[in-house]
């Protein structure tokens, strides 16, 4: 006879957190196959969460201590008012932040659990990924101080596109309520019922408000880390199987065809935007028009497989399409306007 308190092998499936499965299963199918890409897809995954490990610290600190505190209603109402001027300040800022596509996502979490406007969020998620001063240095001297420049202006193009098409969309059912469930993603999106009346700033002096604390912290940190980790292993694991002479043969050419094929491309893109300097200037070496390139980095930057994996874990899948399309069309309108003044 069996016992009828075990549970079923479909059942425990189902328990079994698929995330963390892919984390430890991907480097093991690699030393398998593989044994000698085993330790630089560790080394690698390792090194870009610990570049990362400050940004999560800091969302995850905040968004505990709000929650705490009861000032998250305090900021959701400094949200509030006219949203084109927020619109315009996070594209602006975005622009300029020094954020990669996943490193934003702990902030990105942070505004949507907190009750920004969908707006201006998507303003800003939008444009953050693009340029900081570094890359902006970098890019500037592999492909020119045109080109970067051209850059920072797609990227806040995109934010100010994103976020007023978001805006003018608010009413329909697209963005609606567009955070996922708590049981699909935890703590970062399942927001507990914040504290009413005058916040607390020494909340470590109340029992319940210490226990908010910790139980977020320790929500929203599982959280962001494990969609990170496994951002960073498909990362690495593109990065050492995927040639990137392959990507050059499938952009080459001219033509608002190939401005188009370089942002479906460079959307789910391996590369981050400091590695894809140089590929794109062997690109146009070898014939790539100034627009796809452009395309292909403005897509790429926004929306690789690394950052859209973890966006994929906060809003539901028709949130997603919206950010994947305003990515997509907004790369190829870059691409297009520079295709015609570069």
């Amino acid at each position: 006879m069996t016992d009828a308190s075990l549970p079923s092998p479909r059942d425990a499936w189902r328990k079994i957190d698929k995330v963390w499965l892919s984390i430890f299963a991907i480097p093991l199918i690699i030393a398998v196959l593989d044994p000698p890409q085993f330790w630089p897809t560790i080394e690698f995954a390792a090194k870009a969460l610990l570049g990362t490990a400050p940004f999560i610290a800091f969302a995850v600190l905040a968004v505990a201590y709000m929650k705490a505190t009861g000032a998250e209603t305090l900021l959701a109402r400094a949200f509030e008012g006219n949203k084109a001027r927020m619109i315009i300040m996070a594209a602006l800022l975005g622009g300029l932040s020094p954020f990669c596509s996943c490193e934003v996502i702990p902030f990105i979490a942070a505004m949507l659990a907190l009750g920004a406007p969908l707006s201006a969020v998507m303003a800003f998620w939008l444009a953050s990924p693009l340029m900081d001063p570094a890359m902006f240095l970098i890019t500037s001297g592999n492909l020119g101080w045109e080109f970067a420049i051209g850059k920072t202006v797609a990227a806040v193009f995109l934010g100010l596109f994103g976020g007023f098409v978001t805006l003018a969309a608010s009413g329909t059912s697209i963005f609606a309520d567009p955070l996922r469930e708590k049981p699909q993603v935890g703590g970062c999106c399942g927001a507990k019922k914040p504290f009413e009346g005058k916040p607390v700033w020494s909340f470590w002096t109340e029992s319940p408000r210490r226990e908010v604390f910790r139980d977020t912290t320790m929500e929203n940190a599982m959280f962001l880390l494990k969609w990170l980790a496994l951002a960073y292993v498909i990362e690495a694991m593109m990065l050492a199987y995927i040639p990137a002479d392959l990507i050059a043969t499938v952009l080459g050419g001219d033509g608002l065809g190939t401005i188009i094929l370089g942002a479906v491309v460079g959307a789910p893109a391996y590369l981050n935007g400091y590695a894809a300097v140089p590929l794109v200037d062997a690109l146009l070496q070898q014939g790539m028009s100034n627009g796809a390139a452009m395309s292909f980095m403005i897509a790429g930057g926004v929306s690789s497989i690394p950052a859209a994996i973890a966006v994929w874990a906060l809003v539901k899948p028709r949130v997603f399409a919206a950010y994947l399309s305003l990515a997509i069309t907004g790369a190829v309108i870059a691409g297009a306007v520079w295709q015609v003044v570069a």
